[in-house]
């Protein structure tokens, strides 16, 4: 495989990230009544609050609402709900105790909302970062990371292992939120992120742009002997709990492991990451005579 990659070419790129409108309804988590601080400068609450956030553009990861059928929606919090399902916010219907629970203003109005500490990007403008400095493609993939302090240590390493962006799905996973953005300890006003709606369509693109998908399971070779981590390189990272979901996993080019010695056989998500990702730059800096 190493001797056959995908030549990465300028003229191959095509738009697009994946982010097409999903307006289905998925099931709520409920969330803590109490927020930390950093939870708490990400949420919204209010009609005006959320509609002057929407005029100024910011970006919506979830919004929670008074459902219908709890009392007949009144007109303004109705239109306000069709403008938000025209963004990429994950919209959840849920009954008056749920809002009440989770707001800390008792004055929710109907909504509340959890917006994103960094705008996202598209998986294009990811690649031509990658371009601008002359390099091989190199972009994280997490499968359904439900972690904020996994996703933004996940940055931190990303941002040290000179990694040109991320890519995390739209549901089942944490956005851009407040813990993220300080367990990255300012990574994430350097590591871009795209949010996609399906990733094993964002994965189809990146094989489509020239490159190799390794994902990161129990089941592959050593990330220390594969000959495959030269070149243009997508890496999944799954779940804290499941790992990679077995359709991703199979849309993988190939797994690597990383091989451990003590009685415990897993490591943290993002700790994984942090080794895998560093393995990847030490073939680069190798391949490219600089000091390892």
């Amino acid at each position: 495989m190493a001797d056959k990659r995908r030549q990465y070419s300028k003229s191959n790129r095509k738009s697009g990230s994946g982010r097409s409108k999903d307006r289905s309804r998925a099931k709520v988590t409920e969330p803590q009544a109490e927020l930390t601080e950093e939870e708490a400068l990400s949420r919204l609450e209010g009609r005006n609050t959320i509609e002057e956030a929407l005029k100024a553009g910011r970006t919506f990861n979830k919004v929670w609402y008074l459902k219908a059928d709890e009392k007949k929606m009144d007109r303004r919090l109705q239109d306000l709900i069709y403008r938000l399902s025209g963004t990429d916010a994950v919209l959840y219907p849920v009954d008056r105790q749920t809002l009440d629970r989770m707001a800390s203003t008792f004055n929710h109005q109907g909504i509340i909302a959890e917006v994103a500490s960094r705008e996202y990007v598209s998986l294009d403008a990811i690649l031509a970062r990658a371009e601008a400095k002359g390099e091989d493609p190199f972009i994280i993939l997490l499968d359904q990371i439900q972690d904020s302090q996994n996703l933004g240590a996940i940055m931190r390493s990303a941002d040290a292992a000179g990694v040109h962006g991320i890519a995390i799905t739209q549901r089942r996973s944490v956005g851009l939120d407040a813990l993220a953005a300080k367990a990255s300890a300012g990574a994430i006003e350097y590591v871009p992120c795209a949010r996609v709606v399906n990733l094993n369509q964002a994965i189809a693109e990146l094989k489509e742009k020239g490159l190799w998908i390794a994902g990161l399971a129990m089941e592959g070779e050593s990330v220390f002997t594969s000959q495959n981590l030269l070149g243009p390189i997508g890496l999944v990272i799954g779940n804290e709990g499941k790992g990679i979901s077995p359709l991703v996993q199979k849309n993988c080019d190939f797994l690597v492991h990383i091989p451990m010695q003590g009685a415990i056989n897993s490591l943290n998500a993002s700790n994984a990451a942090a080794v895998a990702m560093y393995e990847v730059l030490r073939r680069r800096l190798a391949t490219d005579n600089k000091d390892l």
